[in-house]
């Protein structure tokens, strides 16, 4: 960085009276379409970014001003997330952005690091982030770990109706039996966020008013168990998300969706998990896009570990962990079970396990498997230490759905 340059400013919270500055640079950064404001149902730009609104007055923002004048940011946003059946508390970085006549003098680098020293104050151990540039965010800790799958199935092959005891009914979206079914999805399934209600305003923040439908299963002791948010236009049946607590709720809802065969040619939706819907369907011959998603990150490798739910093993082994921002998680971190207990320590007991914490986040988020991970040279360990890595981490993949 330019220290002449660097000088000229100061870095801040950003306050209650910075929130026009706050929204303007939003404003900038997501590059907002009148196309996006009419889809969503606002009336204006301002009324659409004004929405926004909470985000300042409920998470931590940090901006570089020059005087008066904020020119970057980045905003901590504070979550819940399922880790392998954990609940941790995790910082999601939303709201990152710095004017273009002020880029390239290493501003956002500081802010990145001050956001990860709040986080670990703040004992939030991991921290998620929407990508808008995969290989920034990895020079800087964070890995994918999760993918969205989009799917377009034509009318003729949608799956044949299986008999289920339970019925569907059509609901609100805030109907009170989606949270309850949710919650309970999102205790199941590992990476999913626990949703307050500002979260699930968040979650709809970006929907017209006319996508808001939701389809609930309830099965023969009047449970509900699975919820589809979905609208039907111009003879396409568009869902939004599925979730299910089992089986039986998964085939209703896809009764329901076949029960609109002839009034839709096709069926678009999306999938949070890189589970193929194509294997489900007789006709697998539909197309399917897989993109990544979500980024994550660990904050402090010492204390994700300490929570993290390795199952009981015999031994002990070290990782050999590099940071390019956190430089709390560089170095050695022994892990051993003892007691009924993780045991983390800064001794190299066992053999090494090495590897950059973009690749440990991958590793335990389950993104990719242990030994996957050694075959393209994202670790390297022996062969031992590498069958009990694969025998002691949770094999299910993250399910994240949400945006902010």
């Amino acid at each position: 960085m330019d220290n002449t340059f660097h000088e000229k400013f100061h870095i801040r919270p950003v306050e209650e009276q910075d929130v026009d500055q706050f929204n303007e640079l939003l404003s900038y950064v997501f590059q907002i379409t009148e196309s996006d404001i009419e889809e969503s149902g606002y009336e204006s730009k301002r009324e659409m970014i004004k929405s926004k609104r909470p985000i300042l007055e409920l998470s931590k923002v940090f901006g570089w001003f020059n005087e008066d004048q904020l020119i970057s940011q980045i905003a901590v946003y504070p979550c819940a997330v399922n880790i392998h059946g954990t609940l941790m508390k995790m910082g999601g970085v939303t709201g990152v952005g710095t004017y273009p006549e002020y880029a390239g003098h290493g501003l956002m680098k500081d802010l990145i690091k001050l956001a990860l020293e709040t986080m670990r104050a703040d004992k939030q151990w991991i921290s998620y982030l929407y990508p808008y540039n995969v290989p920034y965010y990895r020079r800087k800790g964070w890995e994918i770990m999760s993918d969205k799958l989009s799917f377009k199935i034509r009318d003729t092959q949608l799956p044949k109706t299986k008999e289920v005891p339970g019925i569907v009914e059509r609901k609100d979206v805030d109907d009170p039996d989606v949270y309850t079914v949710y919650n309970q999805f999102s205790r199941d399934n590992h990476g999913a966020l626990q949703r307050t209600d500002f979260h699930w305003e968040e979650y709809w923040r970006y929907e017209n008013e006319d996508q808001r439908t939701a389809a609930i299963y309830y099965n023969e002791t009047g449970h509900p168990t699975g919820v589809l948010f979905y609208w039907v236009a111009e003879e396409v049946f568009h869902v939004r998300e599925m979730f299910y607590l089992n089986q039986e709720a998964r085939n209703g809802l896809w009764n329901f969706i076949t029960a609109h065969f002839s009034m839709v040619y096709w069926v678009k939706g999306e999938i949070y998990t890189n589970q193929p819907l194509s294997f489900y369907l007789d006709d697998s011959q539909i197309k399917e896009t897989i993109e990544p998603y979500y980024m994550a990150r660990i904050v402090d490798v010492t204390e994700f570990l300490k929570n993290f739910p390795f199952k009981a093993f015999n031994g002990a082994f070290h990782f050999v962990v590099s940071d390019p921002v956190a430089e709390w998680n560089n170095g050695i971190f022994g892990v051993s079970y003892q007691d009924g207990e993780i045991v983390i320590t800064k001794e190299a007991i066992g053999k090494a396990v090495q590897l950059d914490i973009q690749t440990l986040t991958c590793l335990l988020m389950n993104y990719r498997r242990p030994a996957y991970l050694e075959r393209v040279e994202r670790l390297q360990t022996d062969k031992d230490t590498l069958t009990l890595l694969e025998s002691i981490i949770p094999d299910m993949e993250a399910y994240f759905s949400d945006y902010f």
